[in-house]
């Protein structure tokens, strides 16, 4: 393209690429946090109005100790229900019964997510930089109309990530 040097095509194309990087990580960052939930209480139905746990066998898992400065709840099935039953040697192999642990402060689902956010929100601001340094080294008026829409929608993105950074932050103090 006439005007436009090869320096300014790579500094943009590198910035795309990291925003595609971040693209690519929320989405892979989302699926994992989807998928551990799952695995984790696979089958088991969670009634938040009763408090209670659900197995697939239909007994229910009663919330047995909660500590609110840590934000553990442990839910576990009678034990006598548990023992006589035909699914018990796929479902747990304790005596007491099944049990569920659910850590709503600091889980390490909820580290991963801010982890990923974090990662993604620094690669944004490093594909913002390089913007910001090729939009005051070129001269011409069509690149820098590009430069500068590219980089108000990435700081748009920066904006909203760290938004729900700091809103999950907030939620689990």
């Amino acid at each position: 393209m006439a005007g436009v040097s090869v320096e300014f095509m790579l500094m943009v194309g590198y910035a795309l690429a990291l925003a595609l990087i971040v693209f690519l990580l929320e989405l892979a960052a989302g699926h994992a946090r989807r998928r551990s939930m799952a695995v984790s209480t696979a089958g088991f139905t969670y009634h938040q109005g009763q408090d209670i746990w659900k197995c697939p066998q239909d007994q229910h898992l009663f919330p047995i100790f909660s500590d609110s400065a840590r934000g553990i709840t442990i839910y576990r099935a009678p034990a006598d229900a548990c023992n006589s039953c035909m699914s018990k040697a796929a479902c747990t192999d304790s005596t007491q019964g099944r049990e569920i642990e659910r850590n709503s402060v600091m889980d390490v689902e909820s580290g991963m997510v801010k982890l990923h956010r974090a990662l993604s929100v620094t690669l944004l601001v490093l594909a913002s930089l390089i913007l910001a340094v090729e939009l005051f080294r070129t001269g011409s008026l069509y690149p820098r109309v590009l430069l500068a829409s590219t980089l108000m929608l990435f700081c748009t993105f920066i904006v909203r990530l760290s938004a729900k950074l700091s809103e999950r932050e907030s939620r689990t103090a």
